[in-house]
């Protein structure tokens, strides 16, 4: 799954770094025979096979159920009144059977996809506002990251809980988790599923704190007034320090045990401030405003620059490791780029539908080969002129849209009831399509699950 940072701050966080990690498949033991295969036969032979796949995959996707996370009898029990009232969807996570729903005001809904129903509310405390969830694929728990009335909603506290309890409707059977640790703003927590570690900083005694999502076990801290942010890549940390007057020190650490591999500064203009310093394994990308994008090899110190007029400043990146290329998010368009600074792909239908580039409702599947996003159904047509958008999938290397989940597509229906446990749906394609606020995509059962401003969430498979 993606690395998430959540900052302990009352609001929701605005700005969320997501990593397109490798997502390890049930069941999957080893990747030798894959490993061969794409050695042997090359991915370009395989590329037409891996899209007609994909559009047979996607074909035919009906609505299928439709959960609700507002329950008024449910909700008796609860302190605050906004967490009582109906509000949108904003982070959907799946586990096995079970789809985990978190609405805006904090209540959070565990449903069963084998019972079609809802299990249970993850708010233990009628006080508790629930900010973000996190499923530890290591141990098959889910994590919360919350926040309570008694403390003003000024720290974060997180708690695991096993998806077994669950499922057996015990959410208050987990336990809490760094405890030992004041999350208070401007303090955060970073689960990073690419490592199996998790980041801590506590800003009462500015100390950050390295922990093994396995075990909760605290592997090292780092001590630094001086470090201004740490970004994690697959196997090491980037140490961003003040900026200086005409460079800004750096330092990569090895993610396992801390050690400093190397320590350099990285000149800077004067006068300019930096938009963003990203780390991607051996290459530094680094910005200003105003200035051209630099791609540093910090084995070698080669310098790569790509014109300030190819590469503006993105709102967001995703990085795919294992293509070895990351995505740019910039006024509602996706762009696909190589450490060369080459642009790779431009998508034909991407238009994605919220322009702040929302990033709950883009998926990339464990391949890093397609992107499904919430998108504008008529990417020409302006905003006054549609209210409903359509679910893309495309494939990340050529830019193709493979399929597409759109109101207006007759073949685009609600599902028979004819199984056992259907729920009744009471709203219409057009309705479960309009104003989508969270997108998730379960490789496993080929089903997405998407969740609206109402606090319904849908459910679409073939």
């Amino acid at each position: 799954m993606e690395g998430r940072k959540i900052a302990a701050s009352p609001r929701p966080c605005s700005g969320r770094r997501v990593v397109a990690g490798k997502r390890q498949r049930i069941g999957d033991t080893t990747n030798c025979v894959r490993k061969l295969q794409r050695r042997e036969i090359g991915t370009s032979g395989n590329r037409a096979f891996n899209i007609s796949n994909a559009q047979e995959k996607f074909r035919n996707f009906q609505l299928q159920e439709e959960f609700d996370t507002y329950d008024p009898k449910a909700h008796w029990f609860l302190k605050l009144q906004f967490l009582k009232k109906r509000s949108k969807i904003i982070e959907i996570v799946a586990a096995r059977d079970i789809v985990f729903a978190l609405a805006q005001s904090g209540v959070c809904a565990a449903f069963s996809r084998e019972a079609n129903k809802k299990i249970c509310f993850l708010n233990i405390s009628p006080d508790e506002v629930i900010r973000s969830l996190f499923y530890n694929k290591n141990n098959d728990s889910l994590i919360t990251v919350s926040v309570y009335a008694s403390d003003n909603f000024s720290s974060l506290k997180c708690r695991t809980t096993p998806i077994e309890y669950i499922r057996r409707g015990q959410p208050d059977a987990g336990f809490a988790l760094f405890e030992s640790e004041s999350l208070k703003w401007p303090g955060f927590v970073e689960f990073d599923d690419v490592n199996g570690k998790v980041l801590t900083y506590s800003a009462q005694d500015g100390i950050y704190k390295v922990f093994d999502l396995k075990n909760y076990t605290m592997l090292y801290s780092i001590s630094d007034e001086h470090v201004q942010e740490i970004k994690i890549s697959p196997g090491i940390m980037l140490l961003i320090f003040d900026r200086a007057s005409g460079h800004v020190p750096l330092k990569i650490l090895s993610i396992e045990d801390g050690t400093v591999l190397k320590a350099f500064n990285h000149l800077l203009h004067r006068n300019k401030k930096v938009d963003f310093i990203e780390q991607f394994n051996e290459k530094l990308l680094v910005k200003q405003e105003n200035e051209n994008l630099q791609i540093l090899d910090v084995r070698n110190a080669q310098l790569t620059e790509v014109s300030r007029t190819e590469f503006m400043t993105p709102s967001a990146f995703i990085f795919l490791y294992e293509n070895q290329l990351f995505l740019t998010f910039r006024n509602r368009t996706v762009a696909v780029w190589n450490f060369r600074g080459e642009l790779v792909t431009s998508f034909e239908d991407h238009l994605l539908w919220h322009p702040d580039c929302n990033t709950n409702n883009i998926y990339i599947t464990s391949d890093q080969d397609l992107i499904i996003s919430y998108c504008k159904a008529h990417p020409h047509s302006s905003d006054e002129e549609e209210n409903v958008g359509s679910i893309n999938i495309s494939n990340i290397l050529t830019g193709k849209c493979l399929a597409k989940i759109r109101a207006n597509d007759p073949n685009v229906q609600i599902s028979p009831r004819n199984r056992p446990n259907a729920s009744a749906i009471r709203s219409t394609v057009h309705e479960a399509l309009e104003d989508i606020t969270a997108l998730f995509y379960d490789e496993e059962r080929n089903e997405i699950y998407t969740g609206n401003r109402h606090g319904l969430v849908h459910v679409w498979s073939n």
